[in-house]
C-alpha cells in the first residue's frame, strides 16, 4: 500500500454535504416539524371535543380559566425569545458576557414562567379527569410545560458551559440550537394560549 493510500485510510475525506445547513441545525429543525405534528394531533383532539360540547357556552360550565394570568405568563416567555436572540448575537460578535447575560436571562424567565404554570395548575379547580375539557386542557398546557422544562434543561446546559468559556464567534452551536428549541417553544405557547385562552 502507497504512502498516500495509508494517509487517506487513516484520514478519510469528509462526507459531501449537499445542503447549506449544518447537520446538527437541520436535525433540529426536523425534531420540531415532528413535534409540530404531535401538537397537531392534540390540537384536533381540543377542537374535536370543543365541536362536541352541549350547548355553545366554551369552556363548559364551572370551568374559569385564569386568562389575565395566562397572558402575563405569555409575555414572560415571549420577553426570554428576545433575551436567547440577544446572547446568541452576542457571541456571534464575541461577547460572552453578553451570551452569558442573554443565556442566565432567558433560563430565569423560562423557569418564572414554568412555576407560574405550576401554580396556576394548583388554584384554577378543576383537575385532569372532571370532564373532557379538564382532560384536554390539561394535556394541551402539560405537553407544552413539558417542552418548557425539556428547553430549560437545555438552556442549563448551554448556560453552564458559557461560563466555562466553551463558546465562541466561530463556535457557537451549541448555543444555536437550543435557541431554535426555545423559539419554538415560545410560539407554540402563543398558539395554544390563543386557542385554549382567547378563543
Amino acid at each position: 500500500m502507497s504512502a498516500h493510500a495509508e494517509a487517506h485510510a487513516a484520514h478519510p475525506p469528509a462526507a459531501h454535504q449537499s445542503s447549506r445547513v449544518d447537520a446538527r441545525t437541520l436535525g433540529m429543525f426536523l425534531f420540531i416539524a415532528s413535534e409540530i405534528m404531535l401538537f397537531g394531533s392534540f390540537f384536533t383532539a381540543y377542537f374535536f371535543v370543543r365541536i362536541s360540547a352541549p350547548g355553545a357556552q366554551w369552556p363548559t360550565p364551572g370551568h374559569h380559566l385564569p386568562v389575565f394570568v395566562a397572558g402575563m405568563n405569555t409575555i414572560i416567555l415571549v420577553t426570554s425569545s428576545f433575551t436567547m436572540h440577544w446572547g446568541l448575537q452576542a457571541i456571534k460578535r464575541g461577547n460572552r458576557v453578553g451570551l452569558q447575560a442573554g443565556l442566565t436571562l432567558t433560563f430565569l424567565l423560562g423557569l418564572t414562567f414554568l412555576l407560574t404554570q405550576v401554580r396556576e395548575y394548583s388554584r384554577i379547580g378543576f383537575a385532569p379527569g372532571t370532564d373532557a375539557f379538564g382532560t384536554i386542557f390539561y394535556c394541551l398546557t402539560g405537553l407544552h410545560g413539558a417542552h418548557v422544562f425539556v428547553g430549560l434543561t437545555l438552556l442549563l446546559a448551554a448556560t453552564v458551559r458559557s461560563y466555562r468559556g466553551h463558546y465562541s464567534a466561530e463556535a457557537h452551536h451549541g448555543v444555536e440550537i437550543p435557541g431554535i428549541y426555545w423559539h419554538f417553544v415560545d410560539v407554540m405557547w402563543i398558539v395554544v394560549y390563543t386557542t385554549v385562552y382567547i378563543l
